[in-house]
């Protein structure tokens, strides 16, 4: 896309130019072709008062300086003084316009040529640069590759603007995309990632390929012929290599790390059913696949033609006609087809970044802080990591008036919600026996705390009769699931009047958790998760003196199982409001060919309470506000390899999940802390950093895809909400039909006859009555030359 760059209050500004008219008005304004033939002439003054226009970013619209938005395409400057070479540099760079993806060609000021070329997604604005000059053999500007850079424009006419694709108004990339691809290739740079020679990098102004000094892609010569038949060698890259009359070009196989055999498999996967195009359907489905490729292959007809196989029978020259008709459709937004493809590959690639794989989390530390070695000793190793995570819930139950203070000062409590997912029948109550050891204790103060409350209640049986004051004293913290509003009001309020402690859940089944209160929905868990995760207050306000009445912070920590399925209908609606980042999510998973190999547990008895004891006294015996720098310098340090990992692989569900993912570990961290004595070691910081991994890895495994999809087209809606100029996204002479449908694509309502009204008492078009269309006028034309101006 080009960008106009103007001043505003001393401020270089850049706003997009939306078509080819309104580039041919700027260009060709008489006082800029006044000073065009002025800074031809020499003068100097003249040349910095021409038409200025940026074509590496990708979305700006505001001040140029920090644009942190990277195109499609990119700009290569090629200086030249001489007019001869200068005509024999333009016949060469037509001659191979398809093979550099060629957007727009024009001359300079001084002479030489202005390149705008389509850059691989994935490369730097200098290693295009350098792929373009090494295949062209011609001698380069260092210096433009900055992604503000601005270049002087010349005229409209043919001598200068010898070439242009209407495709440079168009950018392919959303504003997010060209963001994150900004951050991504900002990150290769500071890396040395970079596939360039030094020589191209050094500040000496030009650089040419002319020797293999160093260039990502060797040159080998081949013969070129001129106009006048006169014989030149000239070098190309290995990615260029003419054999035979014929262009065999190499290109990248991959797409942002991900390689197009995966996407294609996946395409068809979800569109197809998984299966591939068989001899009924492939010329469909090839040209659907090469229609929506191409958004990802540079819209380029060879570099498609290179990933997409021939299917079943297909011959090369069927496939390549399919191809070129796909490149020849008009380029629209990417197709939703692919971009489902896309973000389920994201997810599924994002899940590397946590240390597993795609089928397997990350495997638990060999060595574990003594408390969990306890806790885990009884279990087979399958089930380890699942109970390694599910006993944070009722280890921090047992903490009362405690507050931990995170990096960025905001104070926790020890609130974790753990859910289990995994298959029937896999061993998912293998959790069961170290939480009931672990709430011993509590259940036991429970007890006569239950019988005190049942004999209240019989000696206070009528709601007409006086009853005596409960007892301030009761506190009953593990919690049956089935029960009313204000019974769970009446336990967070009790807890929180008997030394702020936490009620406790554990239940079998995610749905056993709309019985906790008496509305008995999921989306009121939901709001109960958020509510509990943040401590925000709960309870309720009653006039009637036999209602319970009462506020408090929600201090509830919870154990809850279930199967994939329900997970996803259950959180369906609660991935984009902050439930699902909330829990601690661990899963259970059985590898092929270890079904049948039935798990053995061991025996938990009174030496296994015994050993657990001092742990549990120490957390029962924490107050106040406890500290913990390493925990804290780890938190940050593992905040920083979020985001270092989102970025790599370019997903925003692995980026929204690890700000919390973050927190619960940090929280599990200061557990261990506080239940070790006080004491930090390098067991716990490793268990902390794999929990947050592993947390991570489960939430991209049952919820990344379905997130990455929520939050594409929640970034999506917010792209059209803003304002648009209809009239500028119309063509020049346009029919009643034209204006309704690009008013349906900007999601506008009604018929659109009063703005249409406007634009003709304006004098912005006008209207044939013959062939009822709409004409743009001169007037208009001027409005679009004075904007930013």
């Amino acid at each position: 896309m080009i960008h106009l760059v103007y001043f505003e209050n001393r401020r270089k500004m850049a706003r997009p130019i939306q078509s080819r008219v309104e580039l041919m008005l700027l260009r060709d304004a008489p006082e800029r072709l006044s000073n065009l033939t002025k800074a031809r002439q020499g003068d100097s003054k003249a040349k910095g008062r021409l038409l200025q226009l940026a074509y590496n970013i990708g979305y700006a619209n505001g001040p140029l300086a920090g644009c942190k938005s990277i195109g499609s395409q990119f700009f290569l400057d090629v200086d030249c003084y001489d007019v001869e070479r200068s005509e024999a540099i333009k016949k060469q760079i037509m001659e191979q316009k398809e093979a550099i993806g060629l957007l727009m060609l024009e001359r300079s000021v001084n002479g030489g040529w202005h390149l705008i070329c389509r850059r691989q997604q994935g490369t730097t604005i200098l290693e295009n640069q350098v792929r373009v000059a090494s295949m062209l053999h011609l001698e380069m500007d260092t210096n433009t590759k900055d992604l503000q850079r601005v270049a002087y424009a010349t005229s409209a006419s043919k001598e200068d603007l010898v070439y242009l694709d209407d495709a440079i108004f168009t950018e392919p990339m959303t504003p997010e995309e060209c963001e994150r691809e900004y951050t991504y290739l900002l990150e290769r740079q500071r890396n040395g990632e970079e596939q360039v020679p030094k020589s191209a990098k050094k500040a000496n102004k030009h650089y040419l390929n002319d020797d293999n000094n160093g260039a990502s892609h060797p040159k080998k010569t081949i013969t070129a012929t001129n106009g006048d038949d006169d014989k030149k060698e000239q070098s190309v890259s290995d990615s260029t290599v003419k054999e035979k009359g014929n262009e065999k070009k190499q290109f990248p196989t991959e797409y942002k790390g991900i390689p197009y055999t995966e996407i294609i498999n996946k395409y068809w996967e979800l569109n197809n059913d998984g299966k591939e195009p068989m001899k009924g359907d492939r010329d469909t489905l090839t040209y659907q696949l090469a229609y929506d490729l191409r958004h990802i292959c540079g819209r380029d007809a060879d570099w498609l033609d290179q990933v997409i196989p021939c299917y079943d029978g297909f011959s090369p020259e069927e496939k390549r006609k399919k191809i070129d008709s796909a490149m020849n459709a008009k380029m629209e937004s990417m197709p939703y087809r692919l971009r489902i493809v896309l973000q389920a590959l994201k997810a599924t690639k994002s899940m590397t970044a946590c240390g597993g794989t795609t089928t397997t989390p990350p495997p638990l530390p060999q060595k574990l802080p003594p408390l969990i070695e306890h806790l885990t000793k009884n279990v087979p190793d399958i089930y380890k990591p699942a109970v390694a995570s599910a006993v944070f819930p009722s280890l921090g139950a047992h903490m009362h008036g405690v507050k931990f203070r995170y990096w960025d000062n905001v104070e926790h409590e020890p609130t974790i919600m753990n859910v289990l997912i995994g298959r029937q029948s896999i061993g998912k109550g293998c959790i069961k026996k170290p939480i009931e050891y672990i709430m011993d204790d509590i259940r036991q103060r429970d007890i006569p705390n239950r019988l005190r409350e049942a004999e209240w209640k019989q000696k206070n049986p009528g709601a007409k009769q006086k009853k005596d004051p409960r007892p301030n004293d009761i506190c009953i913290q593990i919690l049956i699931d089935n029960m009313t509003d204000a019974v769970f009001n009446q336990r967070i309020v009790d807890a929180h009047n008997n030394g702020q402690r936490f009620v406790y859940s554990i239940v079998d089944e995610i749905d056993a958790l709309k019985k906790v209160t008496s509305r008995g929905t999921a989306d009121e868990v939901g709001l109960l998760i958020r509510k509990a995760y943040d401590n925000s207050m709960g309870g309720q306000d009653r006039v009637g003196s036999d209602s319970v009445t009462g506020i408090a912070p929600i201090r509830w920590n919870f154990n809850a199982s279930t199967t994939p399925p329900n997970a996803r209908r259950f959180f369906n609606k609660m991935l984009n409001d902050g439930t699902v980042s909330r829990l601690d999510i661990s899963t259970i998973i059985i590898n092929e060919g270890n079904e049948d190999n039935a798990p053995i547990m061991g025996i938990y008895d009174q030496q296994y309470a015994t050993d657990l004891k001092p742990y549990i006294d120490r957390l029962e015996a924490a107050y106040g506000e406890i500290e913990c720098p390493e925990a804290k310098d780890l938190a940050l340090q593992m905040r920083q390899d979020n985001n270092d990992a989102a970025r790599l692989y370019d997903s925003e569900a692995y980026r929204i999940f690890s700000y919390r993912a973050n927190v619960i570990a940090w929280l599990k961290g200061m557990v261990l802390y506080v239940a070790h004595g006080y004491k930090w070691d390098d067991t716990i910081a490793e268990f902390v950093r794999w929990s947050q991994q592993y947390n991570l890895w489960c939430k991209m495994l049952y919820f990344g895809q379905q997130m990455e999809q929520e939050l594409n087209e929640e970034l999506q809606i917010q792209r059209q909400s803003g304002p648009q100029n209809l009239l500028s996204l119309l063509p020049d002479v346009f029919n009643r039909e034209q204006y309704s449908l690009m008013r349906q694509q900007q999601g506008r309502s009604n018929d659109g006859g009063s703005a249409l009204r406007n634009w003709i008492n304006r004098g912005y078009v006008t209207r044939d009555e013959k062939t009822n269309q709409y004409i743009k006028t001169e007037e208009y034309r001027k409005r679009v030359l004075s904007y930013g101006l």
